[in-house]
């Protein structure tokens, strides 16, 4: 009966060494390592490509001798400036025609894979640059030339099956050398027959379609070894293949992935009767990055071989890897001793398919006698010591063994056996190393690591402990970085996307403003500049600068006295919310309060946050001096910085405002009913006074100085021409006489005259009447 997937793991897996792993002797850890600092996207970061409506942005050559950053995309090639690649110098397009794309979704692929993917370019020893495209799902192959300061295709268009994929999502790899094409992709048009081949002129090779040999495989990465040179034993140079695939060697009702390296001999030329025109070199190890937790294998992702000059025994591959199961989001970086490699594939044991009683093969180690010359090894001075100068000599009993036992029991671990770095967050997707030096002479390693949402990480090695110095955002958007490159001469980095390529420099050191931030990132690009106050790019500083550099300590010490922060005065009224800033250092900082001198300590109240102190509804205790102090550790102990200081000041709250507004609404209301009752009393007063003749009328004293003016007595009468405009005007005196100091008088009535049916004498008995009443 056939084993569950976790109980093959456990019978399997951890007898392998994959339990949690012990760290190199005197390991600091590069467990769950933390960026020191986090940039977010800007477009300060880089010089940044890209053309409207082009997509896919994933191939690169440097041509570092042509001054050329050569970049493919979908359906169009780019020659860029390597030192801006902004400037775009020129440019070829390389489209399918219209009866191709039909002809493509006709077979029932989607329009947007149904065009030309540029996938391959390389250099060739004339000078010449070679390219493939998967041409909507036809794959071809052309060759490119740049002169006159242009990209010229040749229009030699040869079949590219079995050099680059015809699905352009398809991971594939290649290398070439001495115009020899070495590529791992699927060569039929449903992507089933994956193969590893080596194209030239005159013949080609590849691997049998066997499932032993390769089995639902992802290729990741190539590279060739110098073996040859300076072999004591005739050995020939060696081209490693890295990939994933579902494995055959355990037995459960689902597939589990494995991590793979793959050899094969540069000089394999097939065998004369048993694989014809197929590897006979061909082997392939389980790779092994054992990360503590987990309980399947990683899967690798990315590979860079790293060596010392030309002494190919000291080349080590860094590599990327991921877990296979979703929702665990912890990446890691491996290390590979090409010697360690080469020793598993010379000198280790096989793995072998035998057959059991329930109808199913299962791989065991193989026991018995291995053939000799011993099968999967090159052709070396013992082999032609056999008379065997070429694989087509190769006994057939050594050709067979290899066709059936391809595979090798044990798996390769990684240098320390155990990961170099683990990072939570955005999966790692690509890795490229570059050595650099620091002020004392001394060699480092930088690792620049690509992810799936378009940023690069910084990290390196400083005596085994791993530190990452910071992840700069490249893309705006969140697009995986598809292709990492780098120019030392020109001290810059090339990261490819579906979005665009972005060039960046290998480090920014104007982003540390102080010497303690500079001195605490640790980074070997960088060095303060006591003279200029500024952390400056180490190649760049003159031969007696006076720089500071403290790369494994991170000893701040050595740092000149800072001048002190300016205070941030607030006023916040009673019940209000405000927010205190204080920016940590880096992440890798604490902050802590101070109010008045005394800790701060987190309450409902005061909330402490990682960019500050939230005081909620404001109270008069709360007044007073605030610091904010960062505190960062370092292996020459704790650094402890002021990062902000504030005064604050409680005013008058919201509750006293609100009974101020209410107490002016009142005695307002209050004066205005006052005024108005004021007012009213005023006005009846005035009708009395009016009415009952206390007060006279407007306009009445003017007229009675006129009459007094002309001699005119009481009884005296104007009267009109014109019959029925009468109009009288007596004058009552002997009570109160018109003054001139206030114009008025106190008893004053007109006669209005006699109305129609009055005699005058009834007229003026009536008026008098009134008068008296």
């Amino acid at each position: 009966m056939r084993m569950h997937l976790m109980v093959v793991v456990s019978v399997f897996w951890l007898p392998l060494g994959l339990t949690e792993p012990s760290l190199p002797s005197g390991s600091k850890a590069g467990i769950h390592c933390v960026p020191r600092k986090t940039v977010p996207f800007q477009s300060e970061n880089g010089h940044l490509f890209y053309e409207e409506g082009v997509w896919n942005y994933s191939t690169m050559l440097l041509r570092e001798d042509l001054g050329l950053m050569v970049l493919g995309a979908r359906e169009n090639i780019y020659a860029l400036d390597i030192n801006n690649i902004s400037n775009k110098i020129s440019s070829v397009s390389w489209k399918v025609t219209p009866k191709q794309k039909v002809d493509c979704t006709n077979k029932g692929k989607d329009p947007i894979q149904c065009q030309n993917y540029i996938v391959i370019l390389h250099t060739m020893k004339d000078g010449r640059m070679y390219v493939c495209g998967t041409n909507a799902f036809q794959p071809g192959c052309d060759y490119m030339s740049y002169t006159g300061g242009q990209l010229k295709l040749e229009n030699k268009l040869e079949d590219g099956k079995g050099k680059c994929p015809f699905d352009p999502f398809q991971r594939y790899s290649s290398i070439m050398i001495d115009d020899e094409l070495y590529s791992a992709t699927s060569i039929n048009f449903l992507g089933s027959e994956p193969a590893v081949t080596r194209t030239s002129s005159s013949s080609s090779i590849r691997t049998d379609f066997k499932s032993s040999w390769l089995n639902e495989p992802t290729f990741v990465s190539m590279a060739q070894i110098p073996e040859s040179k300076s072999s004591l034993v005739g050995d020939d140079d060696k081209v490693y293949l890295f990939f994933s695939e579902t494995a055959l060697e355990f037995d459960s009702y689902s597939k589990m992935q494995v991590s793979r390296v793959a050899r094969v001999c540069k000089g394999d030329l097939g065998g004369q009767r048993t694989l014809q025109k197929k590897w006979t070199s061909f082997l392939k190890a389980r790779v092994d990055c054992p990360v503590p937790g987990s309980q399947l294998p990683y899967i690798i992702q990315d590979t860079y071989r790293w060596c010392e000059g030309e002494d190919w025994s000291t080349c080590v591959f860094y590599a990327v890897f991921t877990p296979q199961v979703d929702g665990w989001d912890m990446s890691a970086v491996c290390a590979y001793s090409v010697l360690d490699i080469g020793k598993v594939f010379s000198e280790g044991k096989y793995k072998t398919p035998v057959s059991v009683e329930t109808s199913f093969v299962k791989w065991v180690m193989f026991t018995g006698d291995v053939p000799s010359p011993r099968p999967g090894a090159c052709i070396d001075n013992k082999a032609r010591g056999q008379s065997i100068n070429r694989s087509l000599d190769l006994p057939d009993q050594t050709l067979q063994f290899i066709k059936d036992r391809p595979l090798m029991d044990q798996a390769i671990l990684p240098i320390g056996k155990g990961p170099l770095l683990t990072h939570r967050g955005a999966a790692f997707t690509r890795i490229i190393v570059h050595r650099t030096q620091d002020l004392d002479g001394r060699k480092h390693h930088v690792m620049f690591i690509g992810t799936e949402n378009g940023s690069v990480l910084k990290a390196i090695n400083y005596d085994k402990e791993m530190f990452i110095i910071e992840e700069v955002q490249l893309f705006k958007s969140s697009q995986p970085i598809k292709v990492l490159h780098f120019s030392d001469t020109m001290g810059h980095l090339y990261a490819g996307s579906e979005y665009g390529a972005v060039q960046m420099p290998f480090s920014s050191c104007g982003r540390s403003v102080s010497c303690e931030d500079c001195v605490l990132s640790r980074d070997p690009f960088c060095a303060w500049d006591k003279t200029k106050a500024q952390c400056i790019a180490v190649f760049t500083a003159k031969a007696n600068s006076d720089l500071i550099q403290s790369l494994r300590a991170g000893n701040f010490s050595l740092c000149p006295a800072t001048e002190p922060l300016k205070l941030v005065n607030h006023t916040v009224w009673l019940g209000d919310n405000l927010k205190l800033q204080c920016v940590p250092t880096s992440n890798l900082a604490e902050t802590r309060w101070h109010h008045d001198a005394q800790p701060v300590y987190p309450s409902p109240r005061r909330q402490i946050l990682r960019d500050g102190l939230h005081i909620v509804s404001a109270s008069a205790s709360d007044a007073g001096h605030y610091r904010c102090v960062s505190l960062e550790h370092s292996f020459t102990g704790a650094y402890t910085t002021t990062v902000a200081e504030h005064r604050l000041s409680v005013g008058l709250g919201k509750e006293g405002r609100k009974t101020d507004v209410q107490t002016e609404g009142s005695s307002l209301a209050v004066l205005q009913a006052s005024v108005a009752c004021l007012a009213i009393v005023l006005a009846v007063l005035l009708g009395w006074n009016l009415y009952k003749g206390h007060l006279p009328l407007p306009g009445t004293c003017e007229r009675a100085k006129q009459r007094a003016g002309r001699g005119e007595n009481r009884g005296d009468e104007e009267v009109s021409s014109q019959p029925g405009t009468v109009k009288n005007t007596l004058l009552v005196s002997g009570e109160t006489n018109c003054t001139s100091n206030n114009n008025t008088c106190s008893r004053a009535v007109e006669f209005t005259g006699i109305k129609d049916g009055e005699t005058e004498a009834e007229a003026s008995m009536l008026f008098i009447d009134e008068l008296e009443n």
